[in-house]
């Protein structure tokens, strides 16, 4: 459609720019979700309801592709006997994972809870099968794991709609392919993507685990911020977005103060 419509005499008249933009309360629903998620590792039991879990599959499955491939599946995991196989890979990958640390960093490692995977009512596992439609995929010739990335903006719809329904997701990241291939009969073209825990949780904490643990520290967006090239910096007209992007003023009208000093 134009983005103009005729009127009177030949006059025209010009759409406003966010003539599509959601209106203000589901605009903040959207970026609460955002700022609201967190990675759980701790779980209540209460099952989750099958309708839930249905809207949160359908949203992930509404993610973008790139040539509309949709590579993606999800494998619901509810038999312990299966998650206690993955948890002993977990446990074996975790002594991996610590030697890579020393000291004060490995005791700090050792004493953070980084898994739910027997604790939650249910596991999902999110996998990608490239060249689902064939070789000739659009928009792969150049980039070849883009089916992967794809199946990674499904991960994320997921934990979005899953906060929204005010229920928590851990990604377990310290397992490998191979052991979950092995246990849940994956397919060798098939990549698991995301191992996740999904459940009802206590309470959502007010900031990241590591960020809380002072693992890590959240990175100043303004820090991540390059114009025209990988080294240009703000000046000029970009020096205005340099400062808004670490701005409460773009969050007037949408957020109020009070709670926009909450999300992180």
């Amino acid at each position: 459609m134009s983005s103009v419509l005729s009127g009177k005499r030949g006059a025209r008249r010009r759409y406003p720019p966010d003539r599509h933009a959601f209106p203000a309360e589901l605009q903040r629903g959207l970026y609460e979700a955002i700022f609201r998620r967190r990675d759980i590792r701790e779980f209540k039991p209460d099952p989750v309801p099958d309708d839930v879990l249905a809207r949160i599959i359908v949203a992930a499955h509404h993610a973008a592709s790139v040539g509309f491939t949709q590579p993606w599946d999800f494998i619901v995991v509810r038999d312990l006997e299966r998650r206690r196989a993955v948890r002993r890979v977990f446990a074996a990958e975790r002594e991996k994972n610590a030697a890579q640390f020393s000291g004060a960093r490995q005791r700090q490692f050792r004493s953070l809870k980084l898994e739910g995977i027997l604790e939650a009512p249910l596991n999902l596992i999110v996998t990608c099968e490239p060249e689902r439609f064939g070789t000739a995929v659009l928009g792969k010739v150049g980039i070849r794991d883009v089916e992967v990335y794809s199946t990674c903006l499904a991960v994320g719809n997921l934990w979005l709609a899953a906060r929204a329904e005010g229920l928590g997701v851990g990604w377990v990241s310290i397992v490998r392919n191979a052991d979950l291939r092995a246990i849940f009969a994956i397919p060798r073209r098939v990549i698991p993507v995301a191992y996740l825990c999904l459940g009802y949780v206590e309470g959502f904490p007010a900031q990241p685990l590591l960020e809380s643990a002072q693992w890590a520290e959240r990175l100043p967006p303004r820090s991540l911020l390059h114009f025209d090239s990988w080294d240009g910096q703000a000046s000029g007209a970009s020096a205005g977005l340099a400062d808004l992007v670490q701005s409460a003023a773009i969050w007037r009208g949408i957020i109020p103060a009070t709670a926009a000093d909450d999300l992180e």
